[in-house]
C-alpha cells in the first residue's frame, strides 16, 4: 500500500507562494498517478490537481493557472507549487495514489491564508 508525509504548509499573505511536497513509499513510484488533495474547514475532501505516470497532468478550475503539480521519479516525491494564494486556499493538503483505495491518507499539510 502506498504511504505518503506530505509537508511545505505554512501561513503566507493572500498573493505569495509556497510548494508543497509529498515524499512517497512503496510499490515503484514512477508507475503511480498521484494527486493532491485539500480539505477546508467544514468542507469535504476535494482533488486539486493530479499528475498521471506519464506526467499528464489535470487540475480543478479554482486553481488552474496558479497551481502546478510535479513530480521527481527520482525522490519519490510530488510536488505541489501554489503562487498567487488567495484566502479561499486555506484548507489542509493531502496526497495520495490515485485511486486512493490503494494508498494510506497522510496526516496533510496545513496552508493558511491570510488578507
Amino acid at each position: 500500500q502506498v504511504q505518503v508525509v506530505e509537508s511545505g504548509g505554512g501561513l503566507v499573505q493572500a498573493g505569495g507562494s509556497l510548494r508543497l511536497s509529498c515524499a512517497v513509499s512503496g510499490p515503484p513510484f514512477k508507475w503511480l498517478h498521484m494527486a493532491w488533495f485539500r480539505q477546508a474547514p467544514g468542507d469535504v475532501r476535494e482533488s486539486v490537481a493530479t499528475i498521471t505516470a506519464a506526467h499528464s497532468t489535470n487540475y480543478a478550475s479554482s486553481v488552474k493557472g496558479r497551481f502546478t503539480i510535479s513530480r521527481d521519479n527520482d525522490r519519490n516525491t510530488v510536488y505541489l507549487q501554489m503562487n498567487n494564494l488567495k484566502p479561499e486556499d486555506t484548507a489542509v493538503y493531502y496526497c495520495n495514489v490515485i485511486p486512493t483505495s490503494n494508498g494510506r491518507w497522510g496526516q496533510g499539510t496545513r496552508v493558511t491564508v491570510s488578507l
